[in-house]
Protein backbone atom coordinates (compact mmCIF):
# COMPACT_ATOMS: atom_id res chain seq x y z
CA UNK A 1 0.00 0.00 0.00
CA UNK A 2 1.25 3.85 -0.78
CA UNK A 3 0.80 4.43 3.16
CA UNK A 4 3.01 1.45 4.33
CA UNK A 5 5.65 2.39 1.70
CA UNK A 6 5.56 6.03 2.96
CA UNK A 7 5.36 5.16 6.61
CA UNK A 8 8.73 2.74 5.66
CA UNK A 9 10.58 5.61 4.19
CA UNK A 10 10.16 7.99 7.30
CA UNK A 11 10.80 5.13 9.41
CA UNK A 12 14.14 4.63 7.62
CA UNK A 13 14.85 8.13 7.58
CA UNK A 14 14.17 8.58 10.92
CA UNK A 15 16.29 5.37 12.10
CA UNK A 16 19.41 7.23 9.89
CA UNK A 17 19.19 9.95 11.83
CA UNK A 18 18.95 8.28 15.15
CA UNK A 19 22.14 6.49 14.05
CA UNK A 20 23.79 9.99 13.62
CA UNK A 21 22.98 11.82 15.98
CA UNK A 22 24.23 8.39 18.14
CA UNK A 23 27.56 8.47 16.24
CA UNK A 24 27.72 12.48 16.75
CA UNK A 25 27.43 11.92 20.77
CA UNK A 26 29.90 9.90 21.08
CA UNK A 27 32.45 11.75 19.49
CA UNK A 28 31.56 14.32 21.44
CA UNK A 29 31.54 13.00 24.45
CA UNK A 30 35.16 11.62 23.62
CA UNK A 31 36.34 14.62 22.97
CA UNK A 32 34.93 16.23 26.09
CA UNK A 33 36.86 13.78 27.87
CA UNK A 34 40.10 15.15 26.72
CA UNK A 35 39.58 18.26 29.14
CA UNK A 36 41.02 20.68 27.21
CA UNK A 37 39.46 24.32 27.19
CA UNK A 38 37.62 25.52 24.40
CA UNK A 39 38.60 28.17 21.95
CA UNK A 40 39.03 29.16 18.51
CA UNK A 41 41.28 27.71 15.68
CA UNK A 42 42.07 30.49 13.64
CA UNK A 43 41.39 29.43 9.64
CA UNK A 44 44.23 30.92 7.50
CA UNK A 45 43.40 32.59 4.52
CA UNK A 46 44.38 31.26 1.36
CA UNK A 47 45.62 28.00 -0.37
CA UNK A 48 46.62 24.90 1.83
CA UNK A 49 47.66 21.89 -0.85
CA UNK A 50 49.02 18.61 0.05
CA UNK A 51 50.09 15.63 -2.29
CA UNK A 52 50.37 12.01 -0.90
CA UNK A 53 51.92 8.90 -3.00
CA UNK A 54 52.50 5.38 -1.71
CA UNK A 55 53.81 2.24 -3.77
CA UNK A 56 54.86 -0.78 -3.56
CA UNK A 57 56.51 -2.84 -6.62
CA UNK A 58 57.90 -6.29 -6.85
CA UNK A 59 59.75 -8.53 -8.77
CA UNK A 60 61.29 -12.10 -8.86
CA UNK A 61 58.59 -14.94 -7.79
CA UNK A 62 56.24 -12.50 -6.98
CA UNK A 63 56.02 -9.55 -9.75
CA UNK A 64 53.29 -6.95 -8.84
CA UNK A 65 52.64 -3.25 -9.08
CA UNK A 66 50.25 -1.16 -6.37
CA UNK A 67 49.69 2.75 -6.48
CA UNK A 68 47.72 4.62 -4.41
CA UNK A 69 48.00 8.77 -4.48
CA UNK A 70 45.52 11.81 -3.03
CA UNK A 71 45.72 15.13 -3.92
CA UNK A 72 43.91 17.46 -1.64
CA UNK A 73 43.38 21.37 -1.65
CA UNK A 74 42.30 24.01 0.95
CA UNK A 75 40.96 27.54 -0.17
CA UNK A 76 40.44 29.84 2.92
CA UNK A 77 38.51 33.14 1.97
CA UNK A 78 36.76 35.92 3.81
CA UNK A 79 33.44 34.24 3.60
CA UNK A 80 33.89 30.80 2.25
CA UNK A 81 35.76 27.80 2.78
CA UNK A 82 36.60 25.59 -0.26
CA UNK A 83 37.95 22.06 0.21
CA UNK A 84 38.80 19.32 -3.09
CA UNK A 85 40.24 16.13 -3.17
CA UNK A 86 41.09 13.80 -5.97
CA UNK A 87 42.49 10.40 -4.92
CA UNK A 88 43.77 7.21 -7.20
CA UNK A 89 44.42 3.55 -6.14
CA UNK A 90 45.19 0.29 -9.07
CA UNK A 91 47.14 -2.74 -8.24
CA UNK A 92 48.16 -5.01 -10.78
CA UNK A 93 49.63 -8.46 -10.67
CA UNK A 94 51.51 -10.79 -13.13
CA UNK A 95 50.70 -14.56 -13.21
CA UNK A 96 50.96 -17.83 -15.25
CA UNK A 97 49.24 -18.28 -18.14
CA UNK A 98 49.12 -22.10 -17.83
CA UNK A 99 50.84 -21.87 -21.07
CA UNK A 100 54.24 -20.81 -20.35
CA UNK A 101 53.99 -17.17 -20.32
CA UNK A 102 53.04 -14.95 -17.76
CA UNK A 103 49.87 -12.53 -17.87
CA UNK A 104 49.16 -9.26 -16.13
CA UNK A 105 45.79 -8.86 -14.11
CA UNK A 106 44.39 -5.35 -12.89
CA UNK A 107 42.91 -6.47 -9.23
CA UNK A 108 42.16 -2.50 -8.27
CA UNK A 109 41.20 0.46 -9.83
CA UNK A 110 39.53 3.22 -8.64
CA UNK A 111 39.29 6.93 -8.62
CA UNK A 112 37.33 9.60 -6.77
CA UNK A 113 36.63 12.93 -6.93
CA UNK A 114 35.14 15.14 -4.26
CA UNK A 115 34.86 19.44 -4.02
CA UNK A 116 32.79 21.38 -1.43
CA UNK A 117 31.82 24.78 -0.76
CA UNK A 118 30.84 26.00 2.79
CA UNK A 119 29.80 29.83 3.25
CA UNK A 120 30.69 30.92 6.68
CA UNK A 121 27.76 32.01 9.20
CA UNK A 122 27.85 34.71 11.14
CA UNK A 123 28.43 32.43 14.49
CA UNK A 124 32.12 31.36 14.55
CA UNK A 125 32.26 28.18 13.43
CA UNK A 126 28.96 27.21 11.76
CA UNK A 127 28.74 27.26 7.94
CA UNK A 128 26.44 25.84 5.27
CA UNK A 129 27.78 23.89 2.81
CA UNK A 130 26.98 22.65 -0.87
CA UNK A 131 29.06 19.43 -1.58
CA UNK A 132 29.83 16.86 -4.86
CA UNK A 133 31.05 13.33 -5.17
CA UNK A 134 31.90 10.93 -7.68
CA UNK A 135 33.52 7.44 -7.05
CA UNK A 136 34.65 4.82 -10.22
CA UNK A 137 35.91 1.45 -9.10
CA UNK A 138 35.67 -1.40 -11.42
CA UNK A 139 36.11 -3.96 -8.80
CA UNK A 140 34.03 -2.41 -5.69
CA UNK A 141 30.45 -3.54 -5.43
CA UNK A 142 29.24 -0.03 -7.23
CA UNK A 143 31.20 0.68 -9.98
CA UNK A 144 29.99 3.88 -10.07
CA UNK A 145 28.65 6.27 -6.95
CA UNK A 146 28.00 9.69 -7.36
CA UNK A 147 26.10 11.84 -4.86
CA UNK A 148 25.34 15.62 -4.04
CA UNK A 149 24.31 17.02 -0.62
CA UNK A 150 23.52 20.00 1.21
CA UNK A 151 23.53 21.05 4.25
CA UNK A 152 25.03 22.72 7.72
CA UNK A 153 28.12 21.97 9.70
CA UNK A 154 29.88 22.80 12.83
CA UNK A 155 33.01 23.21 15.00
CA UNK A 156 31.92 21.33 18.25
CA UNK A 157 35.15 22.05 19.75
CA UNK A 158 38.16 23.34 18.73
CA UNK A 159 41.45 23.89 21.14
CA UNK A 160 45.45 24.11 20.59
CA UNK A 161 45.61 20.68 20.09
CA UNK A 162 42.03 18.66 18.93
CA UNK A 163 39.31 20.08 16.70
CA UNK A 164 36.10 18.40 15.84
CA UNK A 165 33.34 19.19 13.40
CA UNK A 166 29.66 17.73 11.83
CA UNK A 167 27.74 17.70 9.41
CA UNK A 168 24.25 17.40 8.60
CA UNK A 169 22.05 17.50 5.69
CA UNK A 170 19.69 15.77 2.69
CA UNK A 171 21.06 14.42 -0.22
CA UNK A 172 20.87 12.61 -3.77
CA UNK A 173 22.79 9.56 -5.02
CA UNK A 174 23.28 7.90 -8.05
CA UNK A 175 25.13 4.89 -8.47
CA UNK A 176 25.61 1.53 -10.95
CA UNK A 177 26.32 -1.55 -9.34
CA UNK A 178 28.18 -4.57 -10.10
CA UNK A 179 25.53 -6.04 -12.07
CA UNK A 180 25.29 -3.03 -13.97
CA UNK A 181 21.97 -1.84 -12.57
CA UNK A 182 21.35 1.68 -11.83
CA UNK A 183 20.02 3.03 -8.68
CA UNK A 184 19.32 6.32 -7.15
CA UNK A 185 17.58 8.53 -4.48
CA UNK A 186 17.47 10.54 -1.64
CA UNK A 187 19.50 10.26 1.54
CA UNK A 188 20.32 12.02 4.84
CA UNK A 189 24.14 12.55 5.26
CA UNK A 190 25.91 13.16 8.43
CA UNK A 191 29.52 13.37 8.73
CA UNK A 192 32.36 14.23 11.17
CA UNK A 193 36.14 14.86 11.23
CA UNK A 194 38.39 15.23 14.17
CA UNK A 195 42.03 16.31 14.14
CA UNK A 196 44.35 15.94 17.37
CA UNK A 197 47.51 16.57 17.96
CA UNK A 198 49.78 14.33 19.75
CA UNK A 199 53.21 16.00 19.88
CA UNK A 200 55.19 18.56 18.04
CA UNK A 201 55.18 16.23 15.06
CA UNK A 202 52.43 13.66 15.31
CA UNK A 203 48.71 14.37 14.14
CA UNK A 204 45.91 11.50 14.12
CA UNK A 205 43.09 12.41 11.99
CA UNK A 206 39.67 10.53 11.78
CA UNK A 207 37.13 11.10 9.31
CA UNK A 208 33.64 9.57 8.60
CA UNK A 209 30.37 9.96 6.47
CA UNK A 210 27.61 8.20 6.28
CA UNK A 211 24.92 7.98 3.73
CA UNK A 212 21.36 6.93 4.37
CA UNK A 213 18.71 6.06 1.83
CA UNK A 214 15.69 3.93 1.04
CA UNK A 215 17.60 0.98 -0.39
CA UNK A 216 21.24 1.16 0.77
CA UNK A 217 23.07 3.07 3.53
CA UNK A 218 26.73 4.08 2.34
CA UNK A 219 29.81 4.64 4.37
CA UNK A 220 33.17 5.62 4.89
CA UNK A 221 35.95 5.90 8.02
CA UNK A 222 39.58 6.79 7.63
CA UNK A 223 42.41 6.91 10.39
CA UNK A 224 45.08 8.77 9.94
CA UNK A 225 48.35 8.74 11.64
CA UNK A 226 51.14 11.20 10.20
CA UNK A 227 54.59 12.28 11.55
CA UNK A 228 56.63 15.36 10.47
CA UNK A 229 59.62 14.57 8.63
CA UNK A 230 60.30 18.39 7.81
CA UNK A 231 58.72 21.27 7.35
CA UNK A 232 57.04 20.73 3.80
CA UNK A 233 57.18 16.12 4.39
CA UNK A 234 55.36 13.99 5.95
CA UNK A 235 55.03 10.52 6.44
CA UNK A 236 51.29 8.83 6.79
CA UNK A 237 49.82 5.78 7.94
CA UNK A 238 46.46 5.29 7.43
CA UNK A 239 43.48 2.84 7.47
CA UNK A 240 39.95 3.40 5.29
CA UNK A 241 37.23 1.14 5.67
CA UNK A 242 34.10 1.80 2.64
CA UNK A 243 30.77 -0.02 3.57
CA UNK A 244 27.44 -0.95 1.77
CA UNK A 245 24.84 -2.46 3.31
CA UNK A 246 22.87 -3.59 -0.40
CA UNK A 247 25.53 -5.08 -2.19
CA UNK A 248 25.19 -7.64 -5.10
CA UNK A 249 26.02 -11.26 -4.66
CA UNK A 250 29.57 -12.44 -4.42
CA UNK A 251 30.37 -9.23 -3.66
CA UNK A 252 31.86 -8.07 -0.19
CA UNK A 253 30.05 -4.99 1.69
CA UNK A 254 33.16 -4.01 3.32
CA UNK A 255 36.66 -2.68 1.20
CA UNK A 256 39.41 -1.64 3.55
CA UNK A 257 42.92 -0.33 2.59
CA UNK A 258 45.38 0.10 4.33
CA UNK A 259 48.89 2.69 3.21
CA UNK A 260 51.97 4.23 4.06
CA UNK A 261 52.29 7.49 1.93
CA UNK A 262 54.68 9.88 1.92
CA UNK A 263 52.72 13.44 2.29
CA UNK A 264 54.38 16.65 0.54
CA UNK A 265 52.25 19.98 1.76
CA UNK A 266 53.01 23.44 -0.58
Amino acid sequence: MPGDKHDEQRSGIGAATAMVEKFLLTLVLGVAACGAALAVEVERPGWTTSAELGAIITSGNTVGTSVTGKIEARHELAGWSNHYVMGGYFKEDEAADGQGGRLRKRSAERYSFSAKAAFKLMQKGKKLFVLASHVDDKFAAYSTYSSVGVGHSVQLHASADRSLDVELGPGYFSGVNANGQAESGFTLRGAAALKWKLGPAAVFSQTLSVERGASNTHSVAEFGLSTKINDTMRMKASFVARKDTNVPAKKKNTDTQTALTLVYSF
